[in-house]
C-alpha cells in the first residue's frame, strides 16, 4: 500500500470552496494509486471562528490564567471541526472515509502541555481503515499521553502529526499544502525576485526554519529525515510540483552536476532581537565572569542567541521581550551591559558553501555596498548569520539574494 500522508493548513480550509478544491485534491491522489492520510489544522487564522487562537480568546475571556491542561483540551477542538467537516465533504463525494483524532491515530506523546513532543505513534487503527479502502483524516496538532491526557503540539504541530505519520506509515511522500508555491530563495514580501526552490535538503530547511522562514515547522523535517521520507511543500492553489524536501544525497545527485553553481540556497531574517555587550575582566577573572554570566540567564530561563565570547567582552542577542528580564539578572550578578536596540538577524544557508572559500568575502562586500553596517557575524557549515540594525533588515536581504541568488 503506498501511503501518501497530505497535510493542510488552515488557509487551505477557510471557506466551503476552498474545502470543496482540497477534497478534489485528496480524491485525485486516490486515483493515482496513492492511499492519502490527511492532517488537517484548524479552520483560519486568528479572528477566525474556529481558529486555534479564537478559541484561547474565548477561554481568557472568562479567566486570564486557563491551566494548561484545559487549555490542550480547547486548542484540540478546531482540527476536530475541519477535521469532521473535511470527512463529510469527502464522504458527499462518494468516497469512503473516517475520520480520527491525534489519540485515535496513536500519536502518543509525553505530557509536556501546549509543547508536547511525539513519543510514538501507533499506526495499526489508521493501516486498518486504509485497508477498508477508507481515506484517513487526521486531526493535527494533537495527541495523547499514556494515561490518557490530551496535548497539543505547539506552533507548527500540524506539520510534525504529519512527517510522525509519514514515518510511521512508511509513506512515499509527505505533502504539506501552504499558500505559496513552495520555499522561496527569500521572502517574497521583501524580494521580488524569489522564487520557489526545486529541491532542498533535509538540513538546509532546517536551517532556513530556526533562522525565520516559516513555510514547514523544523521539527517536522527533523522527523521525517530519520527515515529519509522525502517532503513535498506545495500550493493549495496550484498544480505545481512545490519544492521536495530530501537528503543531500538526493538533492545533489547526479555524476555531471559537480557544483550545482549555488553556494546559498535561501536567505531568511529574524526581527525583534537586541544585542548585549558585556564587559569583562581579563584572565581568570574574565573566564570566571563569563560562566557566572551565562550561568544566571540560563536559570532565569533566557534564551541567548548569536553568542561571540571575546578575551575582554561577550555579546550576545536576546528577543526583544526578554531584554528587561536579562538587564535584571546581570545587574543582580554586578554586570552593566550595553544595549543595542532595534537588531536583526539575516542568514544565508546552503550546504554546498561547506569548504568554500569566499563565502564571507562576500557577504561583506555585498553589505558594504550598500552601506549596511555588520555589529556581529557567525558562521557554521551550513549557514552563515550576520547582525544588522533593523532598518537595514530588508536592504541587506535584497542585498545578499543579488550576490548570490
Amino acid at each position: 500500500m503506498k501511503f501518501l500522508v497530505q497535510k493542510f493548513g488552515g488557509t487551505s480550509l477557510i471557506s466551503q470552496e476552498l474545502r470543496e478544491k482540497v477534497a478534489d485534491r485528496i480524491i485525485a491522489s486516490k486515483e493515482e494509486g496513492y492511499m492519502p492520510v490527511v492532517v488537517v489544522s484548524a479552520i483560519g487564522r486568528e479572528g477566525e471562528p474556529y481558529a486555534t487562537d479564537s478559541l484561547l480568546g474565548l477561554a481568557r475571556q472568562a479567566f486570564r490564567n486557563v491551566p494548561q491542561r484545559e487549555l490542550d483540551l480547547l486548542m484540540s477542538c478546531g482540527e476536530i471541526i475541519s477535521g469532521v467537516i473535511l470527512a463529510a465533504i469527502l464522504q458527499a463525494k462518494g468516497h469512503q472515509c473516517v475520520f480520527l483524532t491525534g489519540a485515535q491515530a496513536g500519536i502518543v506523546t509525553d505530557a509536556s502541555y501546549g509543547e508536547a513532543r511525539i513519543l510514538k505513534v501507533k499506526p495499526q487503527t489508521t493501516i486498518k481503515h486504509a485497508q477498508e479502502g477508507k481515506i484517513v483524516v487526521v486531526a493535527g496538532f494533537q495527541g495523547m499521553t499514556e494515561d490518557g491526557e490530551v496535548t497539543t503540539l505547539g506552533r507548527g504541530g500540524s506539520d510534525t502529526s504529519a512527517a510522525a505519520l509519514g514515518v510511521a506509515l512508511d509513506a512515499v511522500y509527505v505533502d504539506i499544502y501552504t499558500d505559496v508555491e513552495g520555499i522561496m530563495t527569500a521572502d517574497p514580501r521583501i524580494v521580488e525576485e524569489a522564487r520557489p526552490l526545486d529541491s532542498i535538503t533535509y538540513d538546509e530547511i532546517c536551517h532556513l526554519a530556526h533562522e525565520g522562514a516559516k513555510v514547514v515547522h523544523p521539527r517536522a523535517v527533523e522527523i521525517a529525515s530519520q527515515k529519509n521520507i522525502p517532503l513535498r511543500v506545495r500550493s493549495t492553489f496550484s498544480n505545481g510540483p512545490g519544492t521536495l524536501v530530501t537528503s543531500s544525497s538526493e538533492v545533489y545527485r547526479g555524476a555531471i552536476d559537480i557544483t550545482r553553481d549555488r553556494i546559498i540556497t535561501g536567505i531568511t531574517q529574524i526581527s525583534g532581537i537586541s544585542q548585549f555587550n558585556v564587559a569583562m575582566a581579563s584572565g581568570a577573572d574574565g573566564l570566571k565572569g563569563q560562566a557566572r554570566l551565562f550561568r544566571g540567564v540560563a536559570l532565569a530561563g533566557i534564551s541567548v542567541d548569536f553568542v561571540n565570547v571575546l578575551p575582554e567582552k561577550l555579546l550576545f542577542t536576546v528577543k526583544d521581550e526578554a531584554v528587561n528580564t536579562t538587564v535584571k539578572v546581570l545587574e543582580n550578578i554586578d554586570f552593566k551591559p550595553k544595549i543595542m536596540h532595534g537588531c536583526a538577524k539575516v542568514s544565508c544557508v546552503g550546504a554546498a558553501m561547506t569548504g568554500v572559500p569566499g563565502v564571507i568575502a562576500d557577504i561583506v562586500e555585498a553589505l558594504a555596498k550598500e552601506d549596511i553596517q555588520i555589529l556581529q557575524c557567525n558562521d557554521s557549515h551550513t549557514t552563515v548569520w550576520v547582525l544588522v540594525k533593523r532598518e537595514d533588515m530588508e536592504k541587506a536581504v535584497r542585498a545578499l539574494h543579488r550576490q548570490f541568488l
